[in-house]
């Protein structure tokens, strides 16, 4: 047995939240939209491609955003997209801890915290 890759994340957002996804990671961030099979869409939420992974936006009812934990997405041209967030109005927060990396920290339209980087 052996742990091959990561397939998908999973993201919570409130109740609702589907409109506001598909701005933020498919129209900002530029991800696919995937259709979800007929038998999970009645939850809510929506999912879509990242490379070869794919980021699933859940629906959960007492929501609390994720401070902490995240997950780091790799860009190509990080100045471009922090150009696009603050233009928007969406802060970012840089960090210049990890040598030979560049990275700032955003949240999604509910809170959660998003790392974007470009070795």
């Amino acid at each position: 047995m052996r742990v091959l890759r990561i397939d998908h994340i999973q993201m919570a957002a409130p109740e609702g939240c589907e409109a506001a996804a598909r701005e933020f990671y498919g129209g900002i961030l530029g991800m696919r939209e995937l259709e979800k099979p007929e038998a999970l869409r009645a939850r809510g939420g929506c999912w879509f491609q990242c490379g070869e992974q794919q980021v699933h936006i859940g629906v959960e009812r007492e929501f609390r955003a994720a401070k902490k934990a995240h997950p780091a997405f790799a860009v190509e041209n990080l100045e471009e997209l922090r150009q696009v967030f603050l233009s928007r109005g969406i802060s970012v927060v840089d960090d210049e801890l990890l040598p030979g990396v560049r990275r700032f920290y955003a949240s999604d339209p509910w809170g959660n915290r998003l790392e974007f980087l470009e070795t």
